[in-house]
């Protein structure tokens, strides 16, 4: 007996939704778990509906479809059903099983299921949905995000059904906090499951600097470098903040 294909659809457009749902329906193996309308909607509904399989568009407000990966659990498998394909190799960057252009064809998402049961059948691990965030995986899908040779304009954070968008723009510090960094904005503080060096490396290094092994500080925020002992150097900010600065960061400040 072929095993339940539980699927989700995440797509702004209804229109596109009522037609992936139609072409679904002629799967008796799938049942369709969730639609979302928006990436905030899927983010939240995914955190309790297990889904087998999200079928993600990629460009949507508020939360685009790499966004919404990188806050899904570990879990789903992932097809983009998307009208652009520019974003083709990124999308296989992070393992997603296939990836089908606007407008769909029945015979398309047919075959794109067949590679799903397929990859849900085999014993390999690779592209099992999402990875836990820290992995090579992780690495690679928040890299995915920004594109080639760009840096992050915003970054994305989870906090329970909440997600919360950062502009790096409101951005003061990034502290790593074990396996969270806290980022510092408008007076409030976020914690996101993600290395410092690796969220630090993702951002503009002409506006970011990793000046210490747990800060990262937006250098317009610092008002001055005071040498408080010999190689000690402290950063103030205009708030008051001191943040420890080391050799190698005060390097990359002088750089």
């Amino acid at each position: 007996m072929t095993p339940t294909l539980r699927v989700a659809i995440v797509d702004d457009e209804p229109p596109a939704r009522a037609l992936l749902r139609d072409y679904l329906q002629a799967h008796p193996d799938v049942e369709i778990v969730a639609e979302c309308a928006n990436g905030f909607e899927a983010v939240k509904i995914l955190d309790s509906v297990r889904a087998d399989l999200v079928l993600l568009d990629v460009q949507m407000p508020k939360l685009d479809g790499f966004e919404v990966l990188e806050l899904l659990a570990p879990g789903p498998l992932v097809v983009f059903v998307t009208a652009y394909d520019e974003f083709a190799l990124r999308a296989f960057e992070v393992s997603a099983v296939d990836y089908l252009l606007k407008p769909l064809g029945r015979d398309r998402l047919a075959a794109a299921l067949d590679r799903v049961r397929q990859r849900r059948g085999s014993a390999s691990p690779v592209g099992d949905g999402p990875a836990q965030p820290g992995s090579e995986a992780a690495s690679r899908l928040a890299a995915s995000r920004r594109g080639p040779g760009r840096f992050l304009d915003r970054i994305v954070v989870k906090d329970g059904p909440h997600v919360h968008v950062v502009p790096v723009d409101r951005i003061d510090v990034l502290e790593a906090q074990d396996d969270y960094v806290a980022i510092y904005a408008d007076g409030k503080v976020h914690l996101k499951t993600q290395p410092l060096a690796e969220l630090s490396s993702a951002l503009d290094p002409a506006r970011f600097v990793q000046v210490h092994r747990s800060y990262t500080v937006n250098v317009d925020r610092i008002a001055r470098i005071e040498l408080v002992a010999k190689d000690r150097r402290i950063a103030i900010l205009h708030d008051g903040r001191e943040i420890p600065v080391s050799r190698t960061g005060y390097a990359r400040l002088r750089a």
